[in-house]
């Protein structure tokens, strides 16, 4: 892990929030760090073996728990761009980490659906997903290591995959160490089986997880968002918020469950 050499945010000084007229400004105060995955530069995230993955989610889990401490960082944003197309600038393998002095509009979206559901419901959403998706299987593309990798009931883009942990916990740096260990595995199943099915694809990667100044949350699940890079945001997605999917979750799915890799995990589809 190494500093970012040209960072979206500083960690000096102070975050100045000021008001100018009806609006508000406030300095622009944060981490930005790369996660250097592996010394080789023709290695992908995809080629490397299952534990080197681990080192890397482990190496995640240590700057969180370091950034946290300071009471400045709101969230923690985890993400992979792999690929021109997804916005990598740099051809080496990396992930980044950006601390923020705020929970992004996204992630109070997410959390504040999750905790409306829960009112209603007494049950965390992800757990129930992952129950009736178990259940039904259509969507899922592996079921094992304590994770469900499952193409999502409304994806926003073309084989858009979640890897969701089966045992609830709201926060990605308050997993166990086995959970580390299963969740690598099951990250390289999934992305062994896009490269095969969708010919090494530029994606997005991003961990959604709790805002690391919150306590434990019976309403919310951390868990990962896949999105490959295949077709274009454009106008109407813009204008409208809504996004337009030209492959059904349950083909995907079907598409990325078939695909042959050495020493595949359970799927919950095929053992049915």
């Amino acid at each position: 892990m190494v500093p970012n050499k040209f960072p979206a945010l500083g960690i000096e000084g102070s975050l100045n929030r000021q008001a100018e007229g009806m609006f508000d400004k406030m300095n622009g105060i944060g981490a930005h760090e790369v996660v250097i995955e592996t010394p080789d530069h023709n290695a992908t995230l995809a080629t490397i073996p299952e534990k080197r993955i681990e080192d890397v989610l482990w190496a995640y889990r240590d700057r969180i728990v370091d950034l946290k401490k300071d009471r400045r960082f709101k969230y923690i944003m985890i993400f992979k761009n792999h690929g021109t197309a997804a916005g990598a600038t740099l051809e080496h393998t990396h992930g980044q980490l950006i601390a923020l002095p705020i929970v992004p509009k996204h992630v109070a979206e997410e959390l504040e659906g999750s905790k409306q559901y829960f009112i209603y419901k007494e049950r965390c959403v992800f757990c129930d997903i992952v129950r009736q998706e178990t259940e039904s299987a259509v969507r899922v593309i592996a079921d094992d290591h304590g994770f469900l990798t499952v193409a999502p009931y409304a994806p926003r883009f073309p084989f858009e995959t979640w890897i969701l942990p089966k045992r609830h916990e709201s926060a990605f740096e308050n997993s166990s160490s086995q959970v580390y260990e299963g969740l690598a595995k099951a990250l390289k199943n999934l992305l062994v089986r896009a490269d095969q099915v969708l010919d090494n694809p530029a994606y997005n990667l991003v961990i959604h997880t709790a805002p690391v100044q919150e306590a434990a949350m019976d309403h919310y699940h951390w868990h990962i968002e896949f999105m490959p890079r295949l077709t274009k945001t454009a106008g109407f997605e813009w204008g409208t918020g809504f996004y337009q999917n030209p492959t059904p979750p349950e083909e995907a799915a079907k598409y990325l469950r078939d695909a042959k890799v050495e020493n595949p995990p359970q799927v919950a589809a095929e053992s049915k």
